[in-house]
């Protein structure tokens, strides 16, 4: 049990917020080391074709300039000499920079200019030459939908008679959603400074989101195993962008190689358009129900643009098939190979897209059954996951449906479309649900004990922004018994503990578990040491008749007998304990998901077509929630991407050129403040002693979901508009 001025489940403020707003936090371009060169890539200007020949002659003489690598002058790879069908056997991309002279995507790296400095080696690089043999090329998914094929995903398998269902039901609909391609833009761009040592191991700093990823991959490419370490203590934002190693990470480490000198790549805004990012959708939705709105059959089929080197897949269509009672329903996913890098995971991957046309759907059919969305939604309520036939660990749906609602006042809305105004603006209240599974994974964590009484605890995982330095500080001093300020958490080090990628929004489930673990063995060799004299006063306890508060450890039955954990350490030297946790076997039994409900209201300016979204309550239910206010933001920051999902954001491709247009902040559009009314965050009470030793799901991808569906929605209440393409833009609206 908790104690009662235990730091979990407070509002604490960032661990490591001073380190930032004064500019201490160093990321991965920001550490220097003795003799660094400097990196620029040169991108393809072509889709598809060949290199016939690169003339380097001219960036080679400029004064400065220590290298030009191409496919041609790169150093010898293992992983590269095996048949491209085999890929190398690291985690990671398949994807292998100045491998040969093919070209299979716009902006593909095909050059690394190294310099002195950064300016020269950009400015040296556009003094390259390069002539293409180009191929006609195929990046347009609504061009080129015959190729598709069915996609290596475990997508759940029918149940029902769908189109029997379907062709019986009194209410029928049959719609079709899409959305655009999307590009991550993290607020740092990627960059890896490689420090190459005298004995030739290499000590790397990289934007990533596992640094044992990245070291594994390396290991795998390069054949070095035992002789990459990598760093990143601090990442400028990542969204799923750094889950994979992106190429400056090879092509830097094969520079460093054949020049034995350290060198860093930082790639520029619009190079960050040229990896990874979330695929264009097309989704159609078939569903029947009964005239008071109860499903009877739902088929949802989607797909989605892939490479034509790998297939990209994501949870897309399995919502549909968990969210609400239904007995028949049939998913089908499938994906289309384009001329265009592959796609990756993206706050909440599949869901965000999936349950947006789920939702919009949903919307659809309320208004079709004439009833409430939100009273439709809890007449198709379920307490089991369908596609398992499993019930849920815990479920507070319904109660974020309650609450969410009563914040917003959902009561007062009127059903009528265009029925709200206030002047010139038309006001829309639309609701949607949102549901992100609640994972855990193996993860390691160490925990010592130093003379003194301090307690430094770390794990290979990382802080992307989300607050892992501060929530993994609570759990230890709440296992502890200490003050926030006696424990340290460190991160972002290849060398600590095993720890998975952070993503998924499993982090604090997974490796804040063997953090709580790992303390709790520590407590253990606290008792150990202190019973190590005959006379100790602890002599026959065991671990449950003691506690740890306030930096002591004392008996429950007599609270007077009690020592300072610092005086026991400066007796016995310093303690430390490592453990391993891995999902429990009692999950197997049951469906883990957090929820949320959305409820969104709108202005629109009848004249002019514009939306402001002025209102949004978003409710979520994910177990326990470790620190309310790092847990908030996390909550507010999927909010605003949501909204800039259903109103702004859209990287536009020239299909002529097989090109992205809008490769720069400045064009692709993401919300300001402006953009932004008020947010209102509630976590609804949730307790799961199932999901793992925390009860806690996690919340940063829960935050999007739902999200563009309830924009979406309230646009058509305000005008009577169903505009299924996003973005919703004016032209749409008009």
């Amino acid at each position: 049990m908790t104690p009662a001025n235990s730091p979990f489940g407070q509002p604490v403020d960032r661990v490591d917020g001073p380190l930032k707003v004064t500019g201490q936090a160093r990321y991965a371009s920001e550490f220097h080391v003795p003799g660094l060169l400097y990196g620029s890539v040169v991108n393809s200007s072509i889709a598809r074709g060949r290199i016939v020949s690169i003339d380097a002659s001219a960036a080679e003489a400029v004064p400065g300039v220590a290298l030009v690598l191409t496919h041609q002058n790169r150093p010898p790879i293992a992983s590269y000499d095996k048949p491209y069908e085999d890929e190398d056997a690291a985690d990671g991309s398949p994807f292998r920079p100045l491998f040969n002279d093919r070209i299979l995507y716009s902006g593909q790296p095909i050059a690394l200019v190294v310099a002195e400095n950064l300016e020269l080696a950009r400015h040296a690089g556009s003094l390259v030459r390069v002539e293409y043999a180009s191929e006609p090329h195929r990046t347009d998914l609504l061009s080129e939908l015959e190729t598709m094929h069915k996609a290596p995903a475990e997508v759940p398998p029918p149940r029902g008679d769908v189109d029997g269902a379907l062709r019986g039901a009194m209410l029928k609909l049959d719609r079709e959603y899409s959305t655009p391609v999307e590009h991550h833009n993290p607020m740092e761009p990627h960059a890896s400074t490689v420090h190459y040592l005298p004995d030739g191991k290499l000590e790397i700093y990289d934007k990533t989101q596992g640094v044992q990823n990245c070291m594994r991959y390396l290991e795998g490419v390069f054949g070095m195993e035992g002789k990459i370490r990598i760093l990143s203590p601090f990442v400028g934002g990542a969204f799923g962008s750094g889950l994979r190693p992106q190429y400056q990470l090879p092509l830097a480490v094969m520079a460093a190689l054949k020049l034995k000198r350290s060198v860093r790549v930082t790639l520029k805004r619009q190079q960050m358009f040229t990896f990874g990012y979330r695929p264009r959708s097309i989704q159609r939705l078939s569903i029947g129900a009964a005239p008071n709105g109860q499903l009877e059959a739902l088929s949802h089929q989607a797909i989605g643009q892939t490479s034509t080197f790998e297939d990209f897949t994501e949870h897309e269509v399995e919502w549909s098939g968990m969210l609400y009672q239904c007995p028949n329903v049939k998913l089908d996913y499938q994906l289309v190979p384009l001329d265009v890098y592959t796609p990756l995971d993206m706050r909440a991957p599949g869901a965000t897209i999936g349950v947006y046309a789920l939702e919009c759907a949903m919307d659809e059919l309320a208004y079709a059954a004439a009833i409430d969305p939100l009273a439709l939604r809890l007449k198709n309520y379920t307490e089991r996951n369908g596609n398992e036939d499993k019930p849920y660990s815990s479920k507070e749906l319904r109660q974020c449906y309650e609450q969410g609602a009563e914040r917003f006042g959902w009561s007062r809305r009127s059903m009528e479309p265009r029925s709200m105004r206030d002047g010139n603006q038309l006001i829309g209240w639309g609701m949607a649900t949102g549901v992100w599974e609640a994972m855990q994974m193996p993860a390691s964590a160490k925990a010592c004990m130093e003379p003194g009484g301090r307690l430094v605890v770390s794990s290979a995982t990382a802080d992307i922004g989300t607050g892992t330095y501060t929530v993994m500080t609570q759990i230890a001093a709440a296992a502890m018994g200490l003050p926030l300020e006696q424990v340290e958490f460190r991160l972002g080090d290849s060398n600590l503990s095993k720890a998975p990628l952070e993503g998924g929004s499993a982090t604090v489930s997974s490796v804040g578990s063997a953090v709580q673990k790992a303390c709790e063995e520590l407590r253990q060799k606290l008792l150990d040491a202190a019973q190590q004299s005959p006379v100790s006063t602890f002599t026959g306890a065991k671990l449950d008749d003691v506690e740890f508060v306030d930096g002591h450890m004392r008996l429950k039955a007599a609270p007077e007998t009690s020592v300072e954990v610092g005086q026991i350490v400066a007796v016995s030297g310093m303690l430390e304990a490592e453990a391993r946790v891995e999902p429990g076997e009692k999950r197997n039994e049951y469906a883990t998901a957090t929820h949320s409900a959305v409820f969104v209201e709108v202005r629109v300016d009848e004249s002019l077509g514009t939306v402001k979204v002025s209102r949004v309550v978003s409710a979520v239910a994910a177990g326990r929630i470790v620190n309310p206010k790092t847990a908030g933001n996390q909550i507010v920051g999927g909010v605003v991407w949501g909204i800039g999902m259903a109103l702004h954001e859209e990287t536009m491709i020239d299909h002529t050129l097989g090109r992205y247009m809008n490769h720069n902040l400045a064009e692709y559009h993401v919300p300001v403040n402006a953009d932004i009314g008020e947010i209102d965050v509630i976590f609804v009470e949730e307790k799961d002693e199932i999901v793992n030793a925390l009860g806690s799901k996690g919340v940063g991808e829960i935050g999007i979901v739902g999200v563009a569906a309830a924009v979406a929605n309230a646009i058509y209440h305000a005008t009577g508009k169903r505009v299924r393409d996003l973005p919703i833009t004016m032209d749409k609206l008009l």
